[in-house]
């Protein structure tokens, strides 16, 4: 029963309509709202002045829906304490007394309507649409009410409007979240509320975002087609065509820098998140394009570096400090030609470094003259190299193949044990099956040559030496048991023409 007194009460006071039946068309999505103009003469007896009450709220429904005031009430508390808040802010804004014009705000799909008592001056300054749509209409004709259908959102519609009495938009909008100054700046664009655009612009261009909120600001600014207005607030999101062909020498600056970080933790950090930008740019398609040369020439850089080192430390007496400071390096060093390494064949180009590291007969000569404990970072390249050879993610010739395990692969099995024990990063069965599918692409006379000289020094060294069983397996298969050899097949098919009488 209270909630049936109160629903009489705000009958009464004019904030709710006693006919809920009314409708309006579905408009389509992309055309703007549109107003409709009732109008008296000059003769007219009726004072708009006698309007009443300063506002009201008619909710509207679809047709053959019927709902009880009781319902109505229970599902808008929000909205009319919405409303009640944005007309209190009217109230302390307005300063031209009682308004001259009924306006009429109507939601799309019938669902809100809306009025207020506002000022025509008001919106003849400034508004571009009601400029237009109210001109010619000033010598003798009073504009009694105006109706502006098919609104988004009536509430922030009506927001708008209240906003063009407002004496620093700017100011006003310094308490709007991302989201709200984009529909304020929806509707000023609708009603072409020139200062509210340029105030939303302004406000936009100086607020932080979220991505989600980036990905709404260029949305809506992209369908509203400010131009020129809104390329202030796009720049923080791209840049002129000169800026992107610069990103070569940025990324070989961040790289360079990564390699050359003193700091162990914040060199890790920033590895890893420069190896994501470059996955996220592959597989998005992205603009950043690194050169190979660029790429390569770290690795030149990388390989001049160990070779200096190698050459130091071969050079130098058992100072455990000096020779500790420049194993360090050289760990350094490995580990950024690898990391390089992983985004060449990440990118699929890294056939020629390859055969760089195949041609390294002096690096491979220094390494063999350095304690393992110290060494063993070096033959991790190697085995990133087989495992991506194995995978097929690197393609090279079988010569190149070959001179890599030539020159390497006594290296990889002195550093295999050290490697494998020390180092958790590294995956002894993945290294294992790497070097097999290597060995195994090579000619049969080649694979034998490894193979055999493979087994004679697991039978020495055992679990210190990679276990490759499986590609000897292959071979001796391929070698005594399975022939290959080019006979004549002797099941050709066979075609017989054959002429029929006609």
């Amino acid at each position: 029963m209270a909630s049936e007194r109160e629903v009489s009460r705000m009958i009464k006071q004019g904030f709710l309509s006693s006919d809920p039946t009314l409708s309006f068309n579905l408009p389509s999505s992309t055309t703007p709202p549109r107003m409709k103009m009732v109008s008296n003469n000059g003769r007219s007896n009726r004072s708009l002045n006698n309007l009443s009450p300063p506002y009201t709220t008619t909710p509207v429904y679809p047709e053959n829906q019927t709902q009880t005031l009781i319902q109505i009430m229970s599902e808008e508390p929000n909205h009319q304490s919405k409303i009640s808040k944005i007309m209190k802010e009217f109230e302390d804004l307005n300063c031209y007394g009682r308004g001259d014009v009924r306006l009429t705000v109507i939601g799309k799909d019938g669902h809100a309507q809306i009025s207020m008592d506002v000022h025509k001056r008001v919106l003849l300054e400034k508004s571009g649409f009601f400029r237009d749509s109210l001109k010619g209409r000033d010598q003798g004709v009073v504009v009694q009410s105006v109706e502006i259908s098919d609104c988004d959102d009536v509430e922030v519609y009506l927001e708008t409007l209240v906003l063009m009495y407002s004496h620093d938009l700017k100011r006003r909008l310094m308490d709007e979240d991302v989201s709200k100054v984009l529909a304020f700046l929806k509707v000023s664009a609708d009603i072409m509320f020139e200062t509210g655009i340029v105030s939303c612009l302004e406000c936009l261009e100086a607020m932080p975002w979220s991505e989600d909120e980036e990905e709404k600001v260029v949305t809506q600014l992209g369908q509203l087609q400010l131009c020129d207005l809104a390329a202030e607030v796009l720049q923080r999101v791209s840049s002129e065509p000169s800026t992107s062909t610069r990103a070569n020498d940025i990324f070989l600056r961040l790289l360079s820098g990564v390699m050359q970080a003193k700091d162990d933790k914040a060199r890790r950090e920033m590895r890893t998140l420069i190896s994501r930008f470059f996955r996220e740019n592959s597989s998005d398609h992205g603009r950043l394009d690194v050169s190979k040369d660029s790429l390569y020439s770290l690795c030149y850089r990388c390989l001049s570096s160990l070779t200096l080192c190698l050459s130091e430390v071969t050079g130098i007496d058992d100072c455990r400090v000096d020779r500790g400071v420049l194993m360090a390096q050289v760990a350094q060093e490995a580990e950024n030609m690898r990391w390089i390494v992983d985004i060449l064949i990440d990118r699929k180009i890294g056939d020629e470094f390859v055969k760089l590291w195949a041609d390294q007969k002096e690096l491979a000569l220094l390494h063999s003259r350095i304690p393992t404990m110290y060494r063993h970072e070096i033959s991790k390249i190697t085995a990133q190299l087989c495992i991506a050879i194995g995978r097929g993610h690197i393609l090279v010739p079988k010569d190149c193949r070959f001179s890599l395990l030539s020159t390497w692969l006594e290296a990889l099995y002195e550093d295999f044990a050290w490697m494998t024990r020390s180092c958790r990063s590294v995956d002894k069965k993945l290294v294992e099956d790497g070097l097999s599918q290597t060995i195994l692409t090579l000619p049969l006379l080649q694979q034998q040559t490894i193979l055999l000289t493979w087994f004679d020094r697991f039978l020495s060294k055992g679990d210190d030496c990679p276990n490759i069983q499986k590609a000897f397996e292959v071979w001796w298969r391929r070698a005594f048991i399975r022939q290959h050899a080019a006979e004549q097949d002797n099941s050709h098919l066979q075609i017989t023409v054959c002429d029929h009488p006609n």
